[in-house]
């Protein structure tokens, strides 16, 4: 049974238009919005275009999509002023942040290089005729939109739109669709989710959430199990690593003395987790990590990963797995560009051994996941290899499996840290190294956004309890410290809405923000537990 909760509604039922075969359809009008295409230059093998979006009507157009097709072994190679999209042979230009408002009687233009001697057909200008008419003919489907954001794409009369917080209110229209273009929208319908409440997990409202170097020192010193302090409400075990990158074979054993002097048995290792756990707290064998690189490229590799995850955690007697899947762990094949029905081994093998250790331990199984920006967020531009190949098969890699698993996943705290620039849902790029970054960043996950740009793949929000961000304890944990205020300022802004700078979330306030994960326990014993310190206390204040 799935535990988001949803809405499920009847497509047809808030459609202005009924009947056997549902027209898209519009009125016909003299005056209105209008693209009008121009071949600028022709030198054989290609050629540039320009497309100008014209303001007929009597109302500001506040954004535009251009859409239009080419034939087959036609492509856009270069563009500007614009973003593009591509569904086979069916390319979208979006407007850009700055020039997507056109007044009544103004203009813009965007324009790119094309291949071969093809000329756009099939244009759409916001869904209907870019010559300012209205699309007709028989639906394709339909597209349910919450505000600007398309939530489900549908063929048949009902969508379930699912992800959704506790006891709040969504407000919904539908438009119909086919090859010429997209209708307009319905008038609005509105629901309320119920107030179930999530599965128990056995944490706090708010948690705590540190990884334990336990199997190697790094520099910052070992730290014996029994000697980390009460505050850390998840403690994750770094790390379990492969013996070979496609074994699937995990084994975990504790840091050897000649590096760690002082390092505690095993026997008293194993009580001092018992004493944790007396205590509620958590204890989990993380994956992976830096060097920990593991692709389950076979059924075989598959199999010998959940055999060998569940001895660790039989062994010591944890209460779950972090998946902290790094590098070159996941990544998409060719083709594979689908985020909801995934077929590219690697992936689709994972899924299915966490889905076997799930159901073998059973409802209070806790399933962590840290992956880096690079794997989740990027999505948002970037999936996979592309829809014509060129891309790094890494972007938003992770996005498969954190959308199967959503419904086992305890905690999602990506590494905020380590990270290149990341665009945000207001499409500007955000840099790591303060609040502005965890705030953007969180609110993808908790807002949902379209996966390589296309509004008709929307990779739906988690819930709020399932989301964290991660930080570097200090300094010498990664790239990307913030100091205690600013981590405190971006939490501030998630859960209540307040100190948001410059970026609006999406999602709006999330007072059930499950907390904050940090590399390392370690690094933050060795800078005299400043992380610990300072977000414990602020943690357990917040609503």
């Amino acid at each position: 049974m799935r535990r988001t909760r949803s809405i499920v509604m009847g497509v047809v039922a808030v459609l202005a238009a009924a009947g056997g075969a549902i027209a898209v359809a519009g009125s016909a009008s003299a005056a209105g919005p209008t693209a009008t295409f121009t071949k600028v230059s022709d030198w054989g093998s290609g050629w540039e275009g320009r497309w100008t979006v014209s303001n007929g009507g009597t109302t500001a157009l506040t954004s535009w999509a251009v859409a239009f097709d080419l034939p087959a072994g036609a492509n856009v190679t270069t563009f500007w002023d614009a973003d593009l999209t591509r569904s086979g042979q069916r390319f979208t230009f979006r407007n850009k942040s700055w020039n997507g408002s056109v007044a009544p009687g103004a203009s813009v233009s965007f324009g790119f290089n094309g291949s071969g001697t093809a000329t756009p057909s099939n244009c759409t200008l916001n869904g209907a005729s870019c010559g300012g008419g209205a699309p007709t003919g028989t639906v394709t489907g339909y597209r349910v939109y919450e505000g600007s954001a398309v939530r489900a794409t549908v063929t048949g009369t009902s969508a379930t739109i699912g992800g959704l917080g506790a006891s709040t209110t969504h407000t919904y229209a539908v438009a119909a669709y086919n090859s010429v273009g997209e209708g307009a929208r319905s008038a609005t319908v509105t629901g309320t989710t119920n107030g179930t409440t999530p599965p128990p997990t056995g944490l706090p409202k708010h948690a705590l959430i540190g990884y334990l170097h336990a199997s190697f020192a790094n520099g910052s010193g070992y730290l014996r199990m029994a000697d980390v302090p009460a505050d850390w409400d998840i403690i994750n075990l770094a790390f379990g690593e492969p013996t070979s990158v496609t074994s699937g074979d995990i084994r975990f054993q504790l840091c050897p003395a000649a590096e760690c002097p002082g390092v505690e048995t095993e026997a008293e290792f194993i009580a001092a987790i018992r004493a944790k756990q007396a205590a509620g707290k958590k204890v989990l064998i993380s994956i992976g990590g830096q060097n920990g690189q593991v692709q389950l490229t076979t059924t075989a590799a598959r199999d010998r990963f959940v055999s060998s995850v569940a001895a660790i955690i039989d062994r010591y007697g944890l209460d779950g797995l972090d998946i902290d899947f790094e590098g070159h762990s996941l990544s998409l094949n060719t083709g594979d560009t689908d985020f909801r029905n995934p077929t590219t081994p690697v992936i689709v093998n994972l899924i299915s051994a966490v889905r076997t250790l799930k159901q073998r331990y059973g409802s209070r199984f806790v399933l962590t996941m840290a992956p880096e920006t690079f794997f989740v967020q990027l999505g948002y531009q970037y999936y996979g290899s592309g829809p014509w190949g060129g891309q790094d098969p890494r972007a938003g890699s992770y996005l498969p499996v954190i959308h199967a698993l959503r419904d086992d996943i305890t905690v999602l705290h990506v590494q905020d840290y380590n990270s290149g620039p990341i665009m945000g849902l207001d499409n500007q790029y955000h840099t790591m190294g303060g609040a502005d970054f965890h705030i953007a960043m969180t609110d993808m996950l908790l807002a949902g956004f379209p996966v390589a740009g296309n509004t008709a793949n929307v990779f739906p929000p988690l819930r709020e309890d399932q989301i964290a961000f991660g930080t570097p304890s200090s300094v010498s944990a990664g790239n990307g410290y913030v100091a205690p205020a600013g981590v405190q300022q971006a939490v501030n802004c998630l859960v209540r809405g307040q100190s948001c700078g410059s970026y609006t979330p999406r999602s709006g306030t999330n007072p059930n923000f499950r907390g904050l994960m940090t590399w390392s326990i370690n690094w933050d014993r060795f800078y005299n537990w400043e992380f610990r310190l300072a977000h414990e206390p602020f943690l357990n204040s917040l609503p």
